[in-house]
Formats: C-alpha cells, structure tokens, sequence
C-alpha cells in the first residue's frame, strides 16, 4: 500500500485551512522541506587517506528499506570497500527499484522476508518501519545472518526486547543498532574520554531529541503519527549509554498533554496524547539522567547532550577547575574513499564502518544488543510511567 501523502495526512487529522494553505504556498514556492537531521556533514576527505583496510574480504550485504528517509542507501554501505551490496528490497515496487539503482544492485526481493531467504546474503541492513524492526531482525538472525538495524530496535515491546536479546545469545550473530548520536563528534570524544579514564564516573547526563512535528512525517501505515515519545528515546538516551556502555536502571517520566492534532487521542493508532515526554532516570552506576522528547515544542531542535562527571564537565568541550588535565587528541576514526559522513551530525558512515569492521575482525560492534536495548528499553518504560502520573518503575536489565 502506498504511504498516505501529505494531503491525506492534513485531511485525517482535521489540521486548520491556513495550516493546509501554507503547504499549497511551500509547493508553488518549489520549497522542499528537508527532514531533520538529514542534512549531510562534510566528510573530512585528508583523514580518508590515512583509512587503512583490516581486511580484502567482501561482506555480502542486503539492504531493506527505501522510505520516506530513504534510510537503504543513506549509510553508504554501497560505497563501502569491502561491501557488496547484493540485494535490495522494498514492499512498494517503484521504491524498491530506485534502491536498487542507487545502490548499484541487480538483485531485488519483494520483501525483506523473501531476502533474508537468500543464503548468498551474510548480513542485512534493517530500514524498514520502527514496528517491524524487531521482527525482521530476529527472522534474519535465525536465518545465520548479522544484522544492522535502523532505530529504535525494538518498538514499544519489552517481549520484544527479550525475543531479541535470546535470538542475539543463541545464534551468536553481531547484532548493531545505527543509532546515531554515538559518532556525533562530541558524544564521540565523550566516550573515548571516559574509556580513558579522563571523566571517573558520570554524576548526571542529559539528552534531548526535540523535533517539532506540527505535521506529521509521512510514514508506512502511518506508524509516526501520534508516535508517544519515548518510543523514540534512543538519539537522547545515546547520552548516557553511548558514553559509558551502560544501561538505566529505573525512571520517573512525565508526559505533557499535546493540542497537535495528530497527537490527540482520537487521531492516532496509539490513542496517544503525550507530544512531550520528560524521563529522570537512576542510571546503573548510581547516577542520575534527564532525557527528554518532543514533537510538539516549536524552536531550537535536534539530538544533544551533556554530562557532568566526578572529574569536569562536557557542555560541547571538557572543562574542569584545579586540576592539570592534558587531554589527548580525538577525532573520529577516517572513512573509506568515497564513504561520506552523511546525516545526523555525519554518523552515517561511520554507523556502517562500524558495523563491516565488526564482522570483518570478528569483535562485538560498537552499538550492540546490550546498548541497543538499554537506549530502547529504558523509554519504553519511561512511557508506561508517563501514563502512571510519573511513577518510578524498575527497567529490565540486558546484559551480555
């Protein structure tokens, strides 16, 4: 079925005739409106010739997904060197074409099901909507594939959650979730700070994801309209996990009761009202966390973060006072030729560098089942508190 249009999504949700007018003014006007996040970075091509092969081998990979985003080909696994991109799928056929073309691939399956039948496949590539994530991971893993999957991992299920983990454990097949704020550049020189001993334990983190949506983006079976918040938890969680490997241990959330349309009750799948959810997490450490995310507050947005340790602060760089701290140089790890940074802060290609480099050396990835889950699981929780006034509940614990 073709994905309602923008149109269709102004009439079902009862939106106002000056809301409605505006979009007619922004097509006459040749204005195209970018998704956030999705504006490329500049891909730093000095460090790309001091990139340096770990192997000659070749992953064979088959991508699923070409939406909206059109997340297929976004992180560049076509432009991988040791990538071959052997199949591509889509459930809507003209979609499916265009990845193929894109992608440089001959080889195209009606659906992700069919593709991860194909024995010549040794990884997939998950960018298919959020509520089929989980299914579509586990199907692939038990098929003796590894598996990258676009966020959030799982989509409102703790069964889910614990399917996944399982199937992850019993196949003993890398599991990675592209979750984007860990190769911002600040996240990024966060966590090698930590690992290095530099920070000594995190006091309280924070993380937001704001992104007004006055307007829902379109979407398969219209899964983002009225979307609860922290279903999506995983780019501000990112700040306490993507740094310290760690999961969140229990959370009180409050919600804010929305006037958008489509996050009214009565407009969306999830009889959803939440357009704001704020969570205070205990962390696993001890410390404490404050995540939030929005769809409904117009202004500043995007994904970000900030930490206070026992040793400074990181509010975009390190600071810290009386102590003599030389720090050491950090910068992202050089891409292949030809793979750019791509969106989201330029994480992109580096998500999917990420992931072959584990397959290839045959190491855990960066962003595994055990950090995908703990981003994830932690808001899931986070909204049944939302919906209790606020009470603290325990989350469940995923440890490799």
């Amino acid at each position: 079925m073709q994905d309602p249009t923008r149109r269709s999504f102004l009439a079902a949700l009862g939106l106002s005739a000056g809301a409605a007018m505006l979009g007619v003014q922004e097509a006459a006007m040749g204005h195209q409106m970018q998704i956030q996040g999705f504006e490329k970075a500049q891909t730093d091509l000095e460090a790309a010739k001091r990139w340096k092969p770990i192997s000659d081998r070749k992953v064979t990979v088959g991508i699923a997904g070409y939406g909206v985003c059109q997340f297929g080909a976004a992180f560049g696994f076509q432009d991988h060197p040791n990538v071959t991109v052997a199949a591509v799928t889509d459930i809507i056929p003209e979609r499916c074409q265009e990845l193929a073309r894109v992608c440089r691939c001959r080889k195209t399956y009606p659906s992700c099901e069919e593709m991860i039948k194909d024995d010549t496949l040794e990884a997939v590539f998950i960018a298919t909507d959020a509520p089929s994530h989980a299914r579509l991971a586990v199907a692939a893993l038990k098929s003796g594939k590894h598996v990258a999957s676009a966020v959030p991992a799982v989509f409102g299920s703790l069964e889910d959650a614990e399917e996944l983990f399982k199937t992850v454990k019993q196949t003993g097949k890398k599991y990675m979730m592209f979750e984007t704020s860990y190769f911002h550049e600040d996240l990024y020189a966060m966590r090698e700070l930590y690992r290095g001993g530099y920070l000594g334990k995190v006091v309280y983190a924070e993380g937001e994801y704001y992104h007004y949506m006055p307007v829902p983006i379109d979407s398969y079976k219209g899964w983002r309209i009225g979307l609860p918040p922290q279903w999506y938890p995983t780019h501000s969680n990112a700040y306490y996990t993507g740094v310290t490997g760690l999961p969140f241990a229990e959370v009180s959330c409050m919600g804010v009761v929305s006037t958008v349309p489509h996050l009214l009750p009565q407009n969306n799948r999830y009889r959803n009202a939440l357009g704001t959810e704020i969570a205070l997490f205990r962390t696993a450490d001890g410390g404490t966390a404050r995540m939030a995310v929005s769809w409904d507050t117009p202004g500043f947005s995007g994904e970000m973060g900030r930490i206070r340790t026992q040793k400074g602060t990181f509010y975009g760089q390190f600071q810290t006072e009386g102590m003599d701290v030389k720090l050491p140089p950090i910068s992202r790890p050089p891409l292949p030729p030809g793979v750019e940074a791509g969106g989201h802060g330029g994480s992109h290609g580096y998500l999917m560098a990420e992931f072959i480099e584990a397959i290839l050396a045959d190491r855990q990835p960066l962003v595994d089942v055990a950090q995908a889950l703990a981003m994830t699981v932690g808001g899931i929780v986070a909204h049944k508190s939302a919906l209790k006034n606020g009470e603290r509940l325990k989350i469940p614990q995923f440890v490799i």
